[in-house]
Protein backbone atom coordinates (compact mmCIF):
# COMPACT_ATOMS: atom_id res chain seq x y z
CA UNK A 1 0.00 0.00 0.00
CA UNK A 2 2.72 2.43 1.05
CA UNK A 3 4.69 1.88 -2.43
CA UNK A 4 1.59 2.34 -4.53
CA UNK A 5 0.38 5.42 -2.33
CA UNK A 6 4.07 6.98 -3.22
CA UNK A 7 4.23 6.06 -6.98
CA UNK A 8 0.34 7.61 -7.01
CA UNK A 9 1.67 10.70 -4.73
CA UNK A 10 5.05 10.88 -6.79
CA UNK A 11 3.43 10.60 -10.16
CA UNK A 12 0.23 12.19 -9.23
CA UNK A 13 2.55 11.47 -7.34
CA UNK A 14 1.76 13.27 -13.57
CA UNK A 15 -1.02 15.24 -14.58
CA UNK A 16 -1.57 17.31 -17.66
CA UNK A 17 -4.50 16.83 -20.42
CA UNK A 18 -7.09 18.45 -22.50
CA UNK A 19 -10.25 17.65 -23.96
CA UNK A 20 -10.40 16.45 -27.56
CA UNK A 21 -11.52 19.22 -29.70
CA UNK A 22 -13.64 17.04 -32.16
CA UNK A 23 -14.76 13.38 -32.40
CA UNK A 24 -12.22 13.06 -34.64
CA UNK A 25 -9.78 13.81 -32.18
CA UNK A 26 -11.40 11.85 -29.53
CA UNK A 27 -11.57 8.83 -31.60
CA UNK A 28 -7.77 9.01 -32.01
CA UNK A 29 -7.50 9.77 -28.66
CA UNK A 30 -9.16 6.05 -27.80
CA UNK A 31 -7.49 4.11 -30.70
CA UNK A 32 -4.05 5.63 -28.79
CA UNK A 33 -5.65 4.46 -25.33
CA UNK A 34 -6.48 1.22 -26.71
CA UNK A 35 -2.99 0.64 -28.12
CA UNK A 36 -0.96 1.48 -25.38
CA UNK A 37 -2.98 -1.43 -23.27
CA UNK A 38 -2.77 -3.33 -26.10
CA UNK A 39 1.06 -3.05 -25.78
CA UNK A 40 0.64 -4.11 -21.50
CA UNK A 41 0.24 0.00 -20.31
CA UNK A 42 -2.48 -0.06 -17.64
CA UNK A 43 -4.43 3.03 -16.28
CA UNK A 44 -2.41 4.38 -13.13
CA UNK A 45 -5.16 6.84 -11.67
CA UNK A 46 -4.15 8.85 -8.92
CA UNK A 47 -6.29 9.01 -5.73
CA UNK A 48 -7.10 12.68 -4.07
CA UNK A 49 -4.42 13.01 -0.53
CA UNK A 50 -4.41 15.04 2.21
CA UNK A 51 -2.08 16.01 4.67
CA UNK A 52 -2.13 18.03 8.12
CA UNK A 53 -0.22 21.28 9.31
CA UNK A 54 3.26 20.87 9.62
CA UNK A 55 3.47 17.56 7.96
CA UNK A 56 4.31 18.69 4.62
CA UNK A 57 3.57 22.67 4.96
CA UNK A 58 2.99 24.38 7.85
CA UNK A 59 -0.37 24.26 6.44
CA UNK A 60 -3.10 21.99 6.01
CA UNK A 61 -2.82 20.75 2.15
CA UNK A 62 -4.87 19.10 -0.37
CA UNK A 63 -4.28 17.36 -3.91
CA UNK A 64 -6.45 16.57 -6.24
CA UNK A 65 -5.98 15.08 -9.54
CA UNK A 66 -7.71 17.75 -12.22
CA UNK A 67 -5.95 15.90 -15.55
CA UNK A 68 -5.11 12.08 -14.73
CA UNK A 69 -3.53 10.24 -17.89
CA UNK A 70 -0.82 8.12 -16.42
CA UNK A 71 -0.26 4.52 -17.20
CA UNK A 72 1.80 2.26 -16.42
CA UNK A 73 3.57 -1.17 -17.66
CA UNK A 74 5.12 -3.78 -15.65
CA UNK A 75 9.01 -4.01 -16.87
CA UNK A 76 10.02 -7.19 -14.51
CA UNK A 77 8.66 -9.27 -11.29
CA UNK A 78 10.21 -10.77 -8.56
CA UNK A 79 10.70 -14.40 -8.58
CA UNK A 80 7.55 -14.12 -5.85
CA UNK A 81 5.60 -12.60 -8.32
CA UNK A 82 5.61 -9.20 -6.87
CA UNK A 83 6.54 -6.09 -8.74
CA UNK A 84 10.22 -5.49 -9.48
CA UNK A 85 10.06 -2.36 -12.16
CA UNK A 86 7.64 -0.49 -13.19
CA UNK A 87 7.53 2.74 -15.91
CA UNK A 88 5.06 4.91 -15.34
CA UNK A 89 3.86 7.98 -18.20
CA UNK A 90 1.13 10.07 -19.13
CA UNK A 91 0.02 13.51 -18.03
CA UNK A 92 -0.90 14.50 -14.52
CA UNK A 93 -2.11 18.11 -13.06
CA UNK A 94 -2.71 17.90 -9.68
CA UNK A 95 -4.32 20.60 -7.61
CA UNK A 96 -2.60 21.64 -4.57
CA UNK A 97 -4.39 23.43 -2.15
CA UNK A 98 -4.44 25.69 1.39
CA UNK A 99 -7.47 24.36 2.76
CA UNK A 100 -6.79 26.99 5.30
CA UNK A 101 -6.98 30.17 2.78
CA UNK A 102 -8.23 27.93 -0.30
CA UNK A 103 -5.43 29.55 -2.78
CA UNK A 104 -4.72 26.89 -4.61
CA UNK A 105 -1.96 26.02 -7.71
CA UNK A 106 -2.30 23.44 -10.57
CA UNK A 107 0.57 21.46 -10.02
CA UNK A 108 1.91 19.80 -13.67
CA UNK A 109 3.50 16.99 -12.84
CA UNK A 110 3.64 14.91 -15.98
CA UNK A 111 7.01 13.24 -15.93
CA UNK A 112 8.13 9.46 -16.74
CA UNK A 113 9.63 7.34 -14.42
CA UNK A 114 10.86 3.94 -14.26
CA UNK A 115 10.46 2.55 -10.31
CA UNK A 116 12.08 -0.69 -9.03
CA UNK A 117 10.54 -1.65 -6.05
CA UNK A 118 13.19 -3.84 -3.58
CA UNK A 119 11.86 -6.77 -1.24
CA UNK A 120 12.85 -4.54 1.59
CA UNK A 121 10.31 -2.27 0.49
CA UNK A 122 13.16 0.37 -0.50
CA UNK A 123 12.54 1.94 -3.89
CA UNK A 124 14.89 3.56 -6.87
CA UNK A 125 13.22 6.12 -9.55
CA UNK A 126 14.98 7.10 -12.56
CA UNK A 127 12.97 9.87 -13.40
CA UNK A 128 12.63 12.64 -16.51
CA UNK A 129 10.22 15.36 -16.12
CA UNK A 130 8.24 17.29 -13.46
CA UNK A 131 6.91 14.58 -10.86
CA UNK A 132 5.55 15.78 -7.23
CA UNK A 133 7.41 15.29 -4.15
CA UNK A 134 6.31 14.99 -1.13
CA UNK A 135 9.03 15.48 2.00
CA UNK A 136 8.70 14.90 5.63
CA UNK A 137 10.40 16.72 8.66
CA UNK A 138 14.02 15.32 8.14
CA UNK A 139 13.17 12.26 5.72
CA UNK A 140 14.85 13.60 2.78
CA UNK A 141 17.77 15.19 1.05
CA UNK A 142 15.44 18.36 0.67
CA UNK A 143 13.77 19.82 3.73
CA UNK A 144 10.63 19.28 4.60
CA UNK A 145 7.93 20.32 2.23
CA UNK A 146 6.00 19.93 -1.19
CA UNK A 147 8.24 20.34 -4.37
CA UNK A 148 7.48 19.90 -8.31
CA UNK A 149 10.92 18.29 -9.39
CA UNK A 150 11.82 18.73 -12.78
CA UNK A 151 14.57 17.66 -14.77
CA UNK A 152 16.81 14.45 -14.68
CA UNK A 153 17.21 12.80 -12.20
CA UNK A 154 17.35 9.66 -9.03
CA UNK A 155 15.59 9.36 -6.10
CA UNK A 156 16.49 6.58 -3.50
CA UNK A 157 13.46 6.11 -1.16
CA UNK A 158 14.78 3.94 2.16
CA UNK A 159 12.55 1.42 3.99
CA UNK A 160 11.57 4.07 6.73
CA UNK A 161 10.57 6.56 3.88
CA UNK A 162 13.60 8.91 3.46
CA UNK A 163 13.62 10.59 0.18
CA UNK A 164 16.97 11.28 -1.36
CA UNK A 165 16.80 13.25 -4.98
CA UNK A 166 20.07 13.30 -6.64
CA UNK A 167 19.50 15.95 -9.99
CA UNK A 168 21.68 15.32 -13.04
CA UNK A 169 19.74 18.57 -14.28
CA UNK A 170 17.27 20.44 -13.31
CA UNK A 171 15.26 22.09 -10.43
CA UNK A 172 12.89 21.98 -7.68
CA UNK A 173 9.82 24.08 -7.04
CA UNK A 174 8.36 24.65 -3.66
CA UNK A 175 5.01 24.33 -3.82
CA UNK A 176 4.17 24.75 -0.18
CA UNK A 177 5.37 28.70 -0.82
CA UNK A 178 3.20 29.03 -4.04
CA UNK A 179 -0.18 28.40 -1.90
CA UNK A 180 1.07 30.07 1.19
Amino acid sequence: MRRTTLATLTLAAVLLGTQPASAETATATETATETETAKGWEPAPSAPWDVGAGVRCDFPVHGEPVVDEVVRRVLSTHPDGSVRRVAYKGDLVVRVTNTETGASYDADASGSAVVEYRPDGSQHWAVHGPVLVGVGQDQGSLPRGLYLVDGVYTMEISPAGYKSVRLLHGATDALCDRID
